[in-house]
């Protein structure tokens, strides 16, 4: 039917049309069956934000690696660091992480140091993945250190949050743990 209403618009807008139709009809049913898993092993060179960080660093210090698994695919990664103060570079997070976990308890924030995705929709369904664990785990905050990017700015702008510092290796972004619409 839409074909045949389409005859008077130009071969371009035909096609832009098509592929719209094309791209709508996406199967997302991966997105509702996916689950959010504890990660023990990763290949850190598939890291497009930190590769440099070891996979030994990644989880010293109460950090850890979830995934967002669908069958027995990953189809994104997030990397979480546990502190109380809001880290600015690397290097803080790593100390920070240090006397958080010395401190039995004292974290109550998470922070989302590195995260990827290999799907469309994988690397939103994480993060509100995270807020979910953030809010089982009695968590007050979940704020990211992201790389200076424009990627990486509208990447978090997009899902959310709001940018809550700008420094000169980094930038902190702060996604909300108040109840959605939807949650209610």
């Amino acid at each position: 039917m839409l074909k045949k209403t389409l005859g008077w618009l130009p071969l371009s807008s035909k096609w832009l049309i098509e592929n719209f139709q094309k791209k709508s009809n996406i199967d997302s049913g991966w997105i509702k069956k996916s689950r959010f898993v504890q990660l023990h092993n990763i290949d850190v060179t598939e890291d497009p934000v930190r590769p440099q960080l070891d996979l030994t660093w990644r989880k010293s210090f109460g950090r850890k690696i979830f995934g967002l698994q669908h069958d027995d695919e990953i189809l994104a990664v997030v990397c979480l660091a546990f502190t109380d103060e809001v880290p600015h570079s690397v290097r803080e997070l790593d100390l920070m992480c240090r006397v958080a976990s010395t401190f039995e308890g004292s974290a109550n924030i998470a922070v989302a140091y590195t995260v990827w995705s290999n799907r469309k929709g994988a690397g939103k369904r994480i993060m509100q993945k995270v807020l979910e664990y953030a809010k089982t785990k009695g968590l007050e905050r979940v704020v990211t250190l992201s790389p200076l990017t424009p990627v990486a700015t509208h990447y978090h702008i997009r899902n959310g949050a709001k940018l809550i510092a700008l420094n000169t290796s980094a930038q902190n972004f702060e996604y909300s743990l108040k109840p959605t619409l939807k949650e209610n």
